[in-house]
């Protein structure tokens, strides 16, 4: 499971990452209808949002409508090693933005649009709790779809991340089902209820707070339709 994916039997999420998903696309063609340069597109928004099911769908349906898609780079390959999160005292923080290799994610972003090849793109396994370094190959050309939560966070490093990204969407998502989704989350990684709780209110609220405070930094906002199974 990615970083951001469902848990199993949710099919109302999914209707929801399915309706941004489409209104991702039609931005993405209203952009490209007018000649404007798009190589990296962002998606950002707090961690439960459904992001990585949304960048794949995104990259299916653009694809589909004639779109080159040159492939995922996600930020969460810049996890820092379990090792390294211990050295400095960080494993009870992953997740936070002190536990990316920002930097690293930085220079990738700027790779894909100066080097004209392809570029090897770190992973992130849930199985391993760890990043697998060259698990993606992305294209020298078409459409690069990035997807993270600080990709709109104004600090060092990701400032400079995020020059590198052309148009960069923020996905909103109640509060309330937000919650819902992590608990689920933690729960499905093996912590009982209150050991999932108490990981979301140390940890996973406070990312979710510094998420939104970039949400000014994105160039568009979207939620799913209210019209859309799962909308909010």
């Amino acid at each position: 499971m990615a970083a951001d994916d469902p848990a199993p039997g949710t099919p109302a999420r999914l209707g929801a990452s399915e309706s941004v998903a489409r209104q991702m696309v039609d931005l993405v063609l209203a952009r490209l209808s007018t000649g404007a340069d798009l190589r990296v597109l962002g998606i950002t928004g707090p961690p439960g949002t459904g992001k990585s099911t949304v960048a794949g769908m995104v990259a299916d349906l653009l694809e589909a409508r004639g779109v080159p898609v040159a492939g995922l780079a996600p930020m969460d390959g810049f996890h820092l090693s379990n090792a390294v999160l211990e050295d400095r005292g960080l494993t009870d923080r992953k997740g936070a933005p002190e536990t990316f290799d920002v930097w690293g994610y930085r220079g990738l972003l700027h790779r894909l649009h100066h080097e004209g090849r392809t570029v090897l793109a770190p992973g992130y396994r849930r199985d391993l709790h760890e990043p697998v370094a060259a698990s993606y190959a992305v294209e020298a050309q078409g459409v690069v779809i990035t997807e993270g939560n600080y990709l709109g966070l104004d600090a060092p490093g990701w400032r400079e991340a995020r020059a590198s990204i052309d148009v960069l969407i923020h996905v909103e998502t109640s509060g309330t089902e937000l919650l819902r989704r992590l608990i689920a989350r933690q729960e499905a990684f093996g912590r009982d209820h209150v050991d999932a709780a108490h990981w979301v209110r140390t940890v996973d609220s406070a990312n979710i707070t510094l998420v939104t405070q970039g949400r000014d930094r994105a160039d568009v906002v979207l939620r799913p339709r209210p019209t859309e199974p799962g909308a909010h």
